[in-house]
């Protein structure tokens, strides 16, 4: 390792849905932000740490930006800005299929006010004819001076690595932030929860997901190197309670399992994983569970 390190810190913006969590997965090469076909699901920042020869890029997933309407989605979209604003660079993430949306022309006006240095990547280019991308990055590049325009498909890593090479470059010189073996400051807790959140957002196909929260209550080491952990789904009504358990039970087995099986591809060791149905009524109104995500709780 030279002496000529660099560092610094990426921000990960764009519409819901336009796929922050898959890249940021993918850059840091393992699972540190949850994945699903639905809008919203990344609430919190969340922040994942790879190294590109002498530089450490730290990149900071932020919910997807739209127009708030709940306390939730106002916490969740004053998080975004705020990563946003607080990084050397940002990508703003465009989604292929959908262009310059509303949402997308939002976050193209905010990057005109504050006068960020940002790149564009126009994600999920495999799922769209290659003859309408060069169209939209003229009318991207037109829309605001980014220094680049990159074509990426996050999934299957098209173009992932020039991504990664120019912002190892772009990045400021200076010491490293974090241990080189370090990929998040994730709290393992946190990161349990969400994977539990991400099980319930791929199997319940209602409306459902959003009104639920899942709370790592207890996480206790066991001697044989596995790990218990215990879990409380917070929902907002008995009947939410029922859809979550399905039938005897059935459905918060299937849960379950799905989760045990992530966490222990995730953690890399056996875990013993206890789920409970809880109705808290107000669950989107307690401060506390903002805290616990990283949320400032908006008045």
């Amino acid at each position: 390792m030279s002496g000529d390190k660099r560092c610094g810190t990426i921000a990960i913006i764009g519409a819901p849905n336009t796929g922050k969590s898959t890249l940021l997965n993918a850059v840091v090469g393992t699972k540190l932000s949850i994945v699903t076909p639905k809008v919203q699901t990344t609430r919190s920042r969340v922040l994942g740490i790879a190294i590109k020869g002498d530089a450490q890029l730290i990149f900071v997933d932020t919910p997807g930006i739209f127009v708030p309407k709940r306390r939730l989605d106002r916490a969740m979209v004053a998080a975004a800005w705020a990563g946003a604003a607080d990084a050397d660079v940002v990508v703003a993430l465009v989604d292929a299929a959908r262009g310059c949306d509303g949402d997308t022309l939002r976050i193209l006006d905010w990057l005109k006010g504050s006068k960020r240095r940002a790149i564009a990547a126009i994600n999920k280019i495999d799922v769209v004819k290659h003859e309408t991308l060069l169209p939209l990055a003229d009318e991207i590049g037109r829309s605001y001076a980014f220094e680049r325009v990159f074509m990426i498909s996050s999934i299957d890593g098209d173009g992932v690595g020039d991504l990664t090479d120019y912002l190892a470059a772009a990045v400021p010189a200076g010491p490293w932030l974090y241990p080189e073996d370090q990929l998040t400051d994730l709290p393992q807790r946190l990161l349990a929860a969400e994977i539990t959140r991400e099980q319930i957002f791929l199997q319940l196909h209602q409306e459902l997901p959003y009104a639920t929260m899942v709370e790592t209550e207890a996480w206790e080491e066991r001697k044989d190197g596995s790990v218990k952990i215990t879990q409380n789904i917070h929902v907002r009504r008995v009947g939410q309670k029922a859809i979550v358990l399905g039938k005897g039970g059935s459905q918060l087995k299937r849960v379950g399992e799905a989760s045990r099986l992530e966490l222990e591809r995730v953690l890399g060791r056996r875990v013993h994983l206890f789920l409970h149905v809880r109705v808290s009524e107000d669950w989107p109104e307690d401060r506390a569970n903002y805290e616990a995500i990283g949320l400032d709780f908006m008045e």
